[in-house]
């Protein structure tokens, strides 16, 4: 009967999906269920685990996260708008909700949301209710104070999902730390100049590291979307065995 209602709850979701112009969740089976993978848009992301549902970087408006469950935990990898979106948290029900976030981000959230924050530097790790998250290094290169995303002030995460490991890669460039990443699962990687990487770094770095899986996210810079399909024959033709995901973040 309980897998009868999963399998129900999850064709309710990818229905709702569809009716919301968002592409129908994916599951990734775990070592204890499934975990479902809803793009919502941009750096945008829903991942749900038994009872637990996370917003990554929610953004948008809130009428992009209808249908779906209330948050359990929020992560956030930096100030930028796109990243701390304080109108589309506002606007959602968070109130069963943690949020983990870099320190810098923490400093600018109301004091009601900052009592509910765990801070993050890089390096560190909490754990949430039998998930571990770790705080890794994003930041551009050359890595200077003055660049958009500074080393040390935001961070990428790897989760540890029923035995999965996700990468999050937030906004970073072709940096060593994810290019030493091992034993991913699931990677999530932005591609979008002038703000991370361009699409061959972003190739590269997947070759080196080898995800099981990547998704293409983060993908819009100023001269518009990235060449995911482009991206997914640089992984393929020298990593045949890393799975591309291609899917549509922005309903366009």
């Amino acid at each position: 009967m309980k897998k009868t209602l999963t399998i129900l709850t999850f064709f309710a979701v990818s229905l709702c999906a569809l009716a919301q112009g968002r592409p129908a969740p994916d599951r990734i089976p775990t070592s204890d269920g499934d975990l479902t993978i809803q793009p919502i848009i941009h750096g945008t992301l829903v991942l749900s685990w038994n009872d637990q549902t996370i917003y990554v970087d929610p953004y948008g408006g809130a009428e992009r996260f209808e249908g779906l469950e209330d948050p359990t935990l929020i992560l956030i990898t930096d100030i930028h708008g796109d990243h701390l979106n304080q109108e589309t948290l506002d606007a959602l029900d968070t109130k069963r909700a943690q949020f983990i976030a870099p320190q810098a981000v923490k400093d600018k959230l109301p004091d009601e949301m900052k009592r509910r924050t765990a801070a993050l530097e890089n390096g560190q790790s909490i754990i949430f209710e039998d998930m571990e998250i770790l705080a890794i290094p994003m930041y551009n290169l050359p890595d200077t104070t003055d660049s958009r995303h500074p080393k040390g002030r935001g961070n990428g995460y790897v989760l540890t999902i029923g035995g999965k490991r996700i990468y999050i890669s937030g906004d970073t460039e072709d940096i060593p730390e994810m290019r030493n990443l091992e034993n991913i699962d699931v990677a999530f990687l932005c591609m979008n100049l002038p703000y991370t990487m361009d699409v061959d770094q972003a190739a590269s770095a997947v070759n080196e590291f080898q995800p099981k899986m990547v998704y293409p996210y983060h993908y819009r810079g100023k001269g518009g979307l990235s060449d995911v399909a482009y991206f997914q024959s640089q992984v393929n033709a020298k990593s045949p065995e890393v799975e591309v995901r291609l899917r549509n973040w922005y309903g366009e």
